[in-house]
């Protein structure tokens, strides 16, 4: 360890579960345009003077094209994630990402478009909570554990 404190660059990630929750409990992940085989979900830097659900809502729309979302909850503190190499390049001058985790229900499935300014994923698919980890890219599989582990605990997935 060289000493340097790392910088996180500050984020805001979103649980996005289909309209028929609670019902049917699927989860949106989508595969990112940039990074081959690497789902992930909808999430986003905050802009200076951004509230947190101020940039969820933003971010929903420029990455999905759609913000017609319910607030179910959110994760109760933020955390945190550091980039592999490949990426940590690409992101400088920042380590990481430190991230506010939402868990929101999709309004309807019909206004998705991931066709919008500058496309960050080329398809999206619902699947189980059982399935997540068949996807996801492996950085961010320890934080999605914490936080998908912390909504299923308190019963909403």
């Amino acid at each position: 360890m060289d000493g340097k404190k790392k910088r996180y660059r500050p984020n805001v990630a979103a649980i996005v579960l289909s309209p028929t929750y609670p019902t049917n409990c699927e989860i949106f992940i989508a595969s990112r345009n940039d990074v081959n085989d690497a789902w992930q979900f909808p999430q986003g830097g905050i802009d200076d003077g951004e509230t947190t659900q101020e940039a969820l809502f933003r971010e929903l729309k420029e990455e999905i094209g759609t913000n017609d979302i319910e607030i179910i909850t959110e994760y109760p503190e933020w955390v945190s994630y550091d980039f592999p190499e490949i990426i940590a390049k690409k992101m400088y001058p920042y380590d990481g990402q430190i991230q506010k985790y939402f868990l929101v229900r999709l309004n309807s499935k019909k206004n998705i478009n991931l066709n919008n300014e500058n496309p960050e994923f080329t398809e999206y698919k619902f699947v189980e909570y059982s399935e997540i980890f068949n996807f996801v890219t492996y950085f961010k599989r320890q934080v999605y554990k914490k936080v998908l582990d912390y909504f299923k605990r308190e019963g909403y997935l």
